[in-house]
């Protein structure tokens, strides 16, 4: 997926030694990079600091990383990882990542993408409906009968699937 440059993941990390003398000190940082190039980045900053001997940094702000949200000592194996996954996959990585319950699952965010996802759906009752000719079942007489919805309802209230919505758009995963 092409993302324009405005749509990077980039995190915000602050000079701590500044911060609390009452300046504000840090730098944006492409968060699709390597974790040592963020840290690279990080001394750097740390570097220029209006503060002598400053060492210490925090995460105080983050965007295009969806409803994703990154603690001020994040891991950023995990900040940089999650970001290249979100350029991949776009906002729905994102989504699927809290889904989980942030970085820590990251996992099994992983692995319900790669392995779980089933699809863009505009609601869930198409993907039932979907789901059921997909996997050869005969409905041929019964099709105006079915309410996809209810169907599509009980697969997510059974913890048969889960849901992530982005844009509008369902997006269906199976909860295996």
């Amino acid at each position: 997926m092409s993302r324009s440059k405005n749509d990077t993941p980039r995190i915000y990390v602050a000079d701590l030694s500044a911060y609390n003398n009452g300046r504000l000190h840090g730098a944006w940082i492409d968060a699709t990079q390597d974790p040592d190039q963020i840290h690279e980045e990080i001394q750097a900053m740390l570097k220029k600091s209006p503060e002598p001997a400053a060492e210490e940094w925090a995460i105080h702000d983050f965007e295009n990383f969806g409803g994703l949200q990154l603690s001020e000592s994040e891991d950023m194996d995990k900040v940089s990882q999650v970001a290249k996954l979100i350029e991949e996959h776009g906002p729905l990585f994102a989504e699927v990542v809290s889904h989980f319950g942030g970085t820590q699952y990251l996992d099994d965010a992983v692995e319900a993408m790669e392995e779980n996802y089933q699809g863009e759906y505009d609601d869930l009752a198409d993907w039932a409906e979907q789901f059921a000719k997909d996997t050869g079942a005969s409905m041929e007489n019964y099709e105006n009968y079915i309410d996809w919805e209810r169907v599509a309802n009980d697969a997510e209230m059974g913890g048969d699937i889960f849901t992530v919505e982005v844009d509008g758009k369902v997006h269906v995963f199976f909860n295996h």
